[in-house]
């Protein structure tokens, strides 16, 4: 399990025009199996995106996000091996 910290490093106008193609990315990632859970911080500074699967395929999808590709906002990677659960939330254990 990773937990991936998406940090804006422009002022939030300059991400805005990158927003579609952002949540297209997006899209398609929850498509493939990739991400499972995703949303805004609270302050807008960035968000926050629960993803499984290997690590190398993880940073490749990152650098596909337009936001990545248009240098607007930097990533963090937290690897994780999460043991316990609410009732409900059992498929993120590993």
């Amino acid at each position: 399990m990773f937990i991936v910290s998406l940090r804006y490093v422009v002022p939030v106008e300059e991400v805005e025009p990158h927003m579609a193609g952002h949540m297209a990315w997006l899209d398609r990632c929850y498509a493939e199996g990739i991400f499972i859970a995703s949303g805004r911080k609270v302050p807008r500074t960035g968000g926050v995106i629960l993803a499984r699967g290997e690590r190398a395929a993880l940073e490749a999808c990152l650098a596909e996000d337009p936001f990545a590709v248009h240098g607007v906002a930097e990533f963090e990677i937290i690897e994780c091996a999460i043991s316990r659960t609410v009732d409900g939330l059992d498929a993120l254990k590993e």
